[in-house]
């Protein structure tokens, strides 16, 4: 394998969305960092079972909707 060519994997603070901290290795950012997530497995409704709505983060979801409400969405 050729030498340095990978990117450093050292440890991060992830905070999720409810304001517990995970310590996980990643190439993101430097060692230390948090990485603050607006969406996260205990609130996205693919792993809740989608009984929970999207937090609607600077019109964003209202903007998808309005360019393409004419497909049935």
């Amino acid at each position: 394998m050729k030498k340095d060519i990978h990117p450093d994997y050292h440890l991060i603070n992830v905070k999720m969305t409810d304001g517990t901290m995970l310590e996980m290795k990643s190439t993101w950012g430097k060692e230390g960092d948090t990485l603050s997530l607006d969406i996260d497995p205990s609130v996205h409704p693919a792993w809740t079972g989608g009984s929970s709505r999207l937090m609607d983060t600077g019109g964003r979801v209202s903007k998808f909707k309005k360019k393409y409400e004419g497909l049935g969405f």
